[in-house]
């Protein structure tokens, strides 16, 4: 029986892209014993893409699909759109009446991210944006989730929702929500072609679902040691990104591959065609799974309405809870 239940999710603002990949396989691996949740974050998306909404319909479609190729399946997962399940802007609203302000102003991010935006010529500056934190509380709480799969950086929002949990469970004196544990997973850190964090807003992005032309094309940009300048000049593998790469798409020959370097008895132009032909043999298979899943043009439809049923009922159940802890609940109404 699967006792622990995990929410997670995406936003659907493009390409999936390899920094993307090892969590997906996470994913994979804990929809066998856990009882998982994985939501389309369009919510989420449309805080910062508020200006043209229409564009989360067909990136959901593709994100989606890239992950039933790395396994996700919907007959062990609940696969769903966060915006199909209104509850979830109900309970958003129940809670903001009861979180200081101040909660939201802490968040370590906000700045950050308002300020990247701005450098891009965008005003993020919006009441959604600031109760972002809320929102991924209330997508976590909501199925009653008790294990979140998180990275480092997110522990403080995590520990906002935490805060939340426990503030709703003391004002009304009931135990509606379970408060969440952080859920360290591994998750393989691939970088960018440039070195910096793989990201498509730099541009510096391999696609999940490509083709051995791209992924060619691709590696060739990757940046090697800057010191290198001949061949047979001792390479330094810790500051190249194609070293990188080799510890997670390659880890047989990574040490053959770094020993060489050292010893400049391999050149970079090689270390890369070893790195293309790595990344198109793993990424291979995926790429034909999915190939014959968008065969079916309504699959992901189908599969993502069967989902938000699913998960309105849990959410419907929640929220049924919640009114009556709070008890403002209008009695015979439905």
């Amino acid at each position: 029986m699967k006792m622990d239940t995990i929410l997670s999710g995406m936003r659907p603002t493009g390409r999936l892209h390899l920094g993307h990949l090892s969590v997906l396989e996470n994913w994979r691996r804990f929809q066998e014993r856990h009882n998982c949740y994985y939501m389309v974050a369009n919510w989420h998306a449309l805080t910062t893409a508020f200006d043209d909404p229409g564009l989360t319909v067909e990136a959901t479609k593709e994100m989606v699909l890239d992950w039933m190729m790395v396994g996700l399946d919907p007959e062990q997962s609940t696969i769903f759109v966060q915006s199909e399940v209104k509850e979830h802007a109900e309970l958003h609203l129940l809670l903001s009446l009861i979180t200081p302000l101040s909660w939201l102003e802490r968040c370590p991010t906000y700045k950050d991210q308002v300020q990247q935006f701005r450098e891009q010529g965008k005003d993020i500056t919006t009441y959604g944006f600031l109760g972002y934190p809320m929102l991924m509380a209330v997508d976590i709480i909501i199925y009653k989730s008790n294990l979140v799969p998180v990275g480092e950086d997110q522990l403080p929002h995590l520990e906002f929702c935490r805060e939340v949990v426990r503030r709703f469970n003391h004002l009304y004196d009931k135990q509606v929500f379970p408060e969440p544990q952080p859920y360290l997973a591994e998750v393989a850190v691939v970088p960018g072609l440039d070195g910096r964090k793989m990201s498509k807003s730099y541009g510096n992005e391999i696609p999940l679902f490509s083709t051995p032309e791209e992924i060619d094309n691709k590696v060739r940009r990757m940046v090697t040691d800057p010191d290198r300048i001949h061949k047979h000049d001792p390479g330094h593998p810790d500051v190249c990104t194609v070293s990188q790469f080799y510890k997670v798409f390659n880890k047989v020959a990574f040490p053959e591959m770094e020993e060489g370097c050292k010893k400049g008895e391999i050149g970079c132009v090689a270390c890369k065609k070893g790195l293309t032909k790595a990344l198109i043999d793993y990424l291979a298979p995926y790429w034909e799974r999915r190939r014959g899943l968008e065969k079916n043009a309504d699959l992901v439809w189908d599969i993502l309405n069967d989902g938000n049923k699913r998960a309105r009922r849990q959410a419907r159940q929640t929220m049924e809870e919640v009114r009556a802890a709070m008890g403002f609940e209008i009695p015979g109404s439905s």
